[in-house]
């Protein structure tokens, strides 16, 4: 294959690409998805797991760039240091509380109850008592006021490390929030959305007090469905009152015992737990790796089901827009997985709870994003809680598909339905997106979400710190790998009055530890460069500034290179 001189590399080396899009070159090579950079002017290796543009026979109509730095190794080895310390001490505390010279604040068995099976399992416990309360303040920090751009929060304080917390009266006012799902800036208590909420529950009440089925069906939830559907591009919709039954509710309605599905390994745990309770044979594949997920298709086509090699019913691959709940901020290879869907003729169900509004042109998700055919997935889930600042999911599809969920669904069968005011807010601010409100705000809010990701990630490389997930992600991982610094750099940013959330183990792998980051069209650029300030303040305070490499100053690249160059330290 011939490829342009702006993608060939400036020493004339000549650059072969894998399926997946990673190029091994004579100085380099690739192994399990990981590019090497051999750099002769210093005897070492950076080692760095980065995606480019998938080829793929034109798969991809614009650029996909991933890049997943690897840890320092001088940073995990101390990582696992500093948790096997916190081991140590854990069990000398929990020596003392046994020997009641520490007092015990967990929940144990009562002395009377000795004799029966514990309801609660001590080692289980381990990890809570003695490593997460350590850093409890860093969470649950109760707000008092619309999750917008700025937050208003409850001081509160402990006398007992976290085990309890006393609040102290005080507001902490304006703190910038840089940690809700807010995504195009809809959760707000003024303008057309909040005022259409404000009639409509005038009109209807809040509550509905029945489901879909007996007397709960309002011409609002069907209005509000057929504006999904053609907001999807989809013959048919259905909407439910919270996003996590929508997945664990309707996944045993649609498949079960003698089918199998395909999940990505990364996948939400309503997505598992949907999977868990259908019955259906579950197989996982390696995240965002096609030839894990062909190796899966073909093998089940060859071999068909355990002991009976009878073909299975139906082949489901499941897969989210935006992966890892928000934690990794990667994005699906949805052309590879369409094209491999139809090459074995499985079945596809996509989650897109954190794409929905926030990835395309259109704010349409991860579809848009690529430019592909809504018609090619079959079974199109996202939520309302987070582009659209309300509560509930979808899923969309062919109407044939929707008339049999609406008959067997749990979550359409035994719910209550969905609040009026709510599906109000939905129904205002998805015209808004579509532009069906007479102005141009949804579309200016997608494209001002798109500018303040590029800028935020941008900004972030180029301070020195290790950042996740794919460049148009507004899910922004920021990594702070070691345990002491998880409470560290979230009281830290909180004393300069911004709210960040801060994640570890076991919501990640136990030495990828990170800050995470959610964009929203609400943040203007002085927002922003003032969060990066803090950010950059705190990094150097706490040391979390460890990129071996710099990204140069934004121009414009080959759509399929990333450069870098190494830092002066």
């Amino acid at each position: 294959m011939t490829e342009s001189s702006a993608n060939k590399p400036a020493n004339g080396e000549v650059c072969h690409r894998t399926t997946n899009g990673v190029k091994p070159c004579r100085n380099g090579f690739v192994k399990n998805h990981y590019h090497y950079q051999q750099q002769h002017h210093k005897s070492c290796y950076l080692e760095e797991k980065v995606h480019h543009r998938a080829s793929n026979g034109g798969l991809y109509s614009r650029p996909f760039l991933e890049s997943f730095e690897e840890t320092p190794m001088l940073v995990a080895v101390l990582t696992y240091m500093g948790y096997g310390i916190l081991t140590i001490f854990g069990y000398l505390r929990d020596f003392l509380r046994d020997w009641k010279i520490e007092k015990c604040h967990i929940a144990r068995e009562r002395e009377e109850q000795k004799d029966f099976v514990p309801l609660y399992q001590d080692f289980e416990n381990f990890y809570t008592r003695n490593l997460y309360m350590r850093i409890r303040d860093s969470w649950n920090r109760p707000i008092c006021s619309v999750p917008g751009a700025k937050v208003d929060l409850i001081e509160r304080i402990s006398q007992d490390y976290n085990w309890t917390f006393d609040y102290t009266g005080r507001v902490v006012k304006d703190v910038l929030n840089m940690g809700s799902y807010n995504y195009l800036g809809f959760a707000e208590n003024t303008g057309l959305c909040a005022e259409a909420a404000a009639a409509v529950t005038r009109e209807y009440g809040v509550g509905v007090g029945s489901t879909r089925q007996e007397m709960g069906n309002l011409d609002r939830h069907k209005d509000l469905e057929e504006l999904v559907a053609r907001f999807l591009g989809v013959e048919s919709a259905m909407a439910f009152g919270m996003g996590f039954a929508t997945n664990s509710m309707n996944i045993p309605a649609i498949i079960g015992k003698g089918s199998l599905i395909l999940s990505d390994e990364l996948n939400h745990a309503s997505l598992v737990l949907g999977a868990r309770l259908s019955g259906a044979t579950i197989r996982v594949f390696k995240h965002n790796n096609m030839q894990s997920l062909e190796k899966l298709l073909r093998d089940a086509i060859i071999h068909g089901q355990p002991r009976t090699h009878r073909p299975w019913k139906k082949i489901l691959i499941v897969v989210e827009g935006i992966y890892r709940y928000s934690m990794e901020g990667s994005v699906v290879r949805l052309p590879e997985v369409v094209a491999l869907k139809k090459k074995y003729k499985a079945y596809l169900y996509l989650d897109e709870a954190h794409s929905i509004g926030a990835l395309g042109p259109y704010g349409r998700g991860v579809v848009d994003y690529f430019g592909l055919d809504p018609r090619d997935v079959d079974i199109m889930m996202g939520t309302f809680t987070k582009s659209f600042g309300a509560a509930g999911g979808y899923i969309g599809g062919r109407k044939e598909l929707m008339d049999y969920l609406r008959t067997h669904s749990h979550s359409a069968v035994y719910a209550t339905s969905m609040s009026p005011p709510i599906v109000e807010q939905i129904i205002t601010s998805m015209k808004c997106i579509m532009g069906e409100d007479g102005t141009t705000i949804g579309r200016e809010r997608v494209k001002q979400l798109a500018e303040n990701t590029a800028y935020f990630r941008r900004r972030l490389l180029e301070l020195g710190f290790i950042t996740y997930g794919n460049s148009d992600s507004p899910v922004v991982p920021m990594m702070l790998y070691m345990p002491a610094k998880i409470g560290a750099f979230g009281r830290e940013m909180l004393k300069r009055n911004i709210g960040v959330v801060v994640v570890g183990f076991p919501a990640t792998p136990i030495i990828e530890s990170r800050a995470r980051f959610c964009i929203s069209a609400a943040h203007t650029k002085e927002m922003l460069d003032m969060a990066l300030e803090k950010i950059s303040e705190v990094g150097d305070l706490l040391h979390l500034k460890y990129s071996r490499h710099r990204t140069q100053p934004a121009v414009d690249r080959p759509s399929d290179e990333t450069t870098y160059e190494e830092s002066e330290d």
